[in-house]
């Protein structure tokens, strides 16, 4: 089976991807096919030994729109923005003549006096009309094919109208020629240019509204610096960053932005990562640690070994994921969906019901039943239906990329919204992941620390290695050591200065004839039970004290914690740690309940059931948990984006902050309202503006609805849904 995205031209209104994802669906060997309004994109997965994508381009075509299988992003774009233009240019022409149009038509009704007698005006109307259409020409010429090949849109819509105005219209034109002068009072010109130019203004204000939805990925890609500065044989020379290659020294000077991803090889300096992770705090590089394209390197000069390039890169990895989730459809959409595809039928069907309707019971004359019938066809808006989720959706996804929130599709934004209950990983997600001392208990701490971190240094292990950094913070004498030996399962032995050094558990201590007194004894019972790993130092078979170990909790766990259970959702956590420092863990982080013990298909069991009962979000590091992450309703990866951009989970949070846990939740509970505040205006629009276009409100004696008001509100509906879902870029 085939996945693939790709490009979709000529699309217009929902009623447009209704019917491509319609005619792609109904492909046989087609799985499943999600067609996006907002991005212009379709995503596919289809049997290749069945269909083939030369039959699924023919297929598209037939119903008059183009699949373009390499999406060129900067080509679309550019594409985009001369599309907006030429809009633009016909749109002030068709104004224009709209304008002229309205004087002469509606002048001598407002007592403009023109020097003009009914036939020279009649002609001069049809000739400014006709200018509008012409400037509007792409309504017909798309409408009339989409209406003959069976799969009417929008643009149908406008051009049955108009052209029913117009051609109306050309016949009063003619019986005043043939000398029927009360002819004059049954023409409406004024109407045809004044629909055309109003629908294209809305179009227009629409584009550029949607135009802004795209912001995030466009910044996003700017970010990255167009040139590197590469070593070879010893030169500097610049090269165009599209051309660096795996293995090549890259040198960036202070001020400057890094091309590619890599690895230091030499100097230090602080890079500004805020623009790619939303950290504000510069992050210390030095040999060894990992640097990003498009961070700015603040202080010194560095060398570093390119290590990704291209579309490997974190920056693109980013970029690929808002991209997926502004394609993709959440489920709420599938009611607007179902509706957008039978839509422009019914409101035809309904627009000549209403003519029937007024011409044979309501037995008004021609006129008026043809201005309530293109009214119908005129107001009636499927577009706000279609773009009512899509464009919410490309919001969200953008804002959250630039708060280091990344939604991999739009299902994780709508049903992340929901959850009940959220489970944690422990070590790494909860905690920090890396051991730190956290007490010495001893009569001379610092003359402890110095035996320890002089003999641990010969350790791999992970407790050793905390040792050895709070020995280097607090600037330590080291010892010579001689004769290390670790001893799996209780510690590490060895002579310093001819006498010998144990560091390691009770039974160590027992092994070695240690004296052990009860105060101690009581000591280490409290620090199991806070959850710390404490590790007795001997000297000669007398203890020296106790040296305490722990995986502490992030700085903002209690927080988040406290902040999800005021939202009325469940804490629990995972670990497979004893109970003694998983109790520990819990009670500090405020934790509901927790589990220990736990290997990593038990982790995926239990998350499995908790989701059966309730939606529940995972929270771990993204690859470690990909398990219990598949089995969440939501899996949520914390780390950083080169781990786990393309790892199991639905979120990830780029920052490596459990902050971001609560804000992503808070950004689909916004976009969620965003996107029912948009589906209530554009169902209630069309609820109630078609009943009022089709007259009834003149049956109790209201007033009619005039089509060139149809067209205002029917253009302003659609600006009205993307300048809502642009609210979302307001959020904090």
């Amino acid at each position: 089976m085939r996945r693939i995205n790709v490009g979709v031209n000529g699309m217009t209104c929902a009623s447009c991807s209704a019917a491509v994802e319609r005619t792609l669906r109904g492909l046989e060997g087609m799985e499943t096919a999600h067609v996006n309004l907002a991005t212009e994109t379709a995503t596919l997965s289809f049997d290749e030994h069945t269909l083939d994508l030369q039959t699924i381009k023919q297929a598209v075509k037939r119903i008059g729109f183009e699949i373009s299988t390499e999406i060129d992003h900067e080509t679309r774009e550019l594409q985009k923005q001369q599309e907006q233009k030429n809009l633009r240019h016909r749109l002030i022409v068709s104004a224009i003549l709209s304008t002229m149009l309205m004087i002469i038509s509606m002048g001598p009704m407002l007592g403009l006096k023109l020097p003009l007698d009914d036939r020279i005006n009649a002609i001069l109307q049809l000739l400014l009309s006709t200018g509008t259409m012409i400037a509007g020409y792409f309504f017909f010429s798309k409408g009339f094919t989409a209406l003959i090949k069976g799969e009417p849109n929008m643009d149908s819509l406008v051009a049955i109208g108009t052209a029913a105005s117009y051609l109306s219209s050309l016949a009063g034109v003619v019986q005043l020629l043939s000398g029927t002068p009360e002819a004059f009072g049954h023409l409406y010109f004024e109407g045809v240019g004044t629909i055309i130019t109003l629908v294209m203004l809305g179009r227009y204000l629409e584009n550029r509204a949607k135009g802004k939805t795209g912001e995030a990925i466009r910044k996003l890609m700017e970010l990255a610096p167009q040139t590197a500065t590469i070593l070879k044989n010893g030169e500097q020379v610049v090269i165009d960053a599209k051309d660096v290659l795996v293995g090549d020294t890259v040198l960036v000077k202070p001020g400057e932005k890094l091309p590619v991803d890599g690895v230091v090889l030499f100097g230090s300096s602080a890079i500004d990562e805020s623009l790619l992770t939303g950290e504000s705090i510069p992050v210390e590089k030095t040999p060894g640690s990992d640097v990003y394209a498009a961070t700015l390197n603040t202080t010194g000069v560095l060398h570093y070994r390119a290590s990704k390039v291209g579309s490997d890169t974190a920056l693109a990895n980013i970029i690929h994921l808002v991209r997926e989730a502004q394609g993709s459809k959440a489920p709420i959409a599938r009611i607007a969906d179902r509706i957008s595809g039978i839509f422009v039928p019914i409101v035809i069907a309904l627009s000549l019901l209403t003519f029937l309707g007024w011409m044979i019971l309501g037995k008004t004359s021609l006129d008026l039943a043809i201005i309530r019938a293109v009214s119908v066809l005129v107001i009636a808006c499927p577009c706000a239906l279609g773009l009512a989720t899509p464009i919410a959706i490309m919001v969200s996804s953008g804002k959250g990329a630039k708060m280091g929130i990344l939604f991999r599709n739009a299902t994780a934004i709508e049903q992340l919204q929901s959850v009940k209950t959220v489970i944690f990983d422990k070590t790494g997600t909860l905690t920090t992941g890396k051991p730190v001392v956290t007490e010495i208990i001893a009569d001379d701490p610092m003359s402890i620390l110095s035996l320890a971190a002089s003999l641990e240094a010969g350790s791999e292990h992970p407790l050793s290695k905390a040792i050895v950094a709070k020995g280097a913070e607090e600037q330590i004498t080291m010892h010579e050591v001689t004769d290390f030996r670790a001893l799996p399962g209780r510690g590490i032995e060895g002579t310093i200065d001819h006498a010998s050094i144990h560091i390691g558990n009770l039974a160590l201590m027992n092994e070695q004839g240690v004296p052990i007194n009860e105060a101690t004894l009581k000591e280490l019972r409290r620090l199991s039970d806070e959850g710390k790993t404490p590790l007795l130092v001997a000297r000669k078979k007398t203890l020296l004290g106790i040296i305490a170990v722990a995986d502490t909790l992030r700085e903002e766990s209690i927080q988040v914690i406290r902040s999800l259970k005021e939202r009325g959702i469940k804490t629990v956590m995972l670990t497979g740690d004893n109970d003694r420092t998983a109790r520990a863990i819990a009670v500090q982080a405020g934790i509901d309940s927790h589990l220990a013990n736990q290997l990593p298909d038990q982790k995926e069991a239990a998350v499995t059931e908790y989701a059966s009962k309730k939606p529940t979000a995972m929270v771990g590091d993204g690859i470690n948990d990909a398990p219990p992450l598949a089995a969440a309703t939501v899996g949520i990866a914390v780390g950083s984006a080169t781990d786990v951009a393309l790892e199991t989970a639905d979120v990830v949070l780029v920052r490596n902050n459990l902050e971001d846990v609560e804000r992503a939740i808070r950004l689909s509970d916004a976009t969620m309202r965003n996107i029912r505040q948009n589906l209530f205006w554009a169902f209630i629009y069309n609820i109630i503006g078609i009943p009022v276009a089709m007259g009834l409100l003149a049956i109790f004696g209201g007033p009619s609805l005039n089509p060139m008001f149809a067209a205002l509100a029917m253009s302003f509906s659609s600006v009205s849904v993307v300048g809502n879902a642009l609210r979302l870029n307001r959020f904090k």
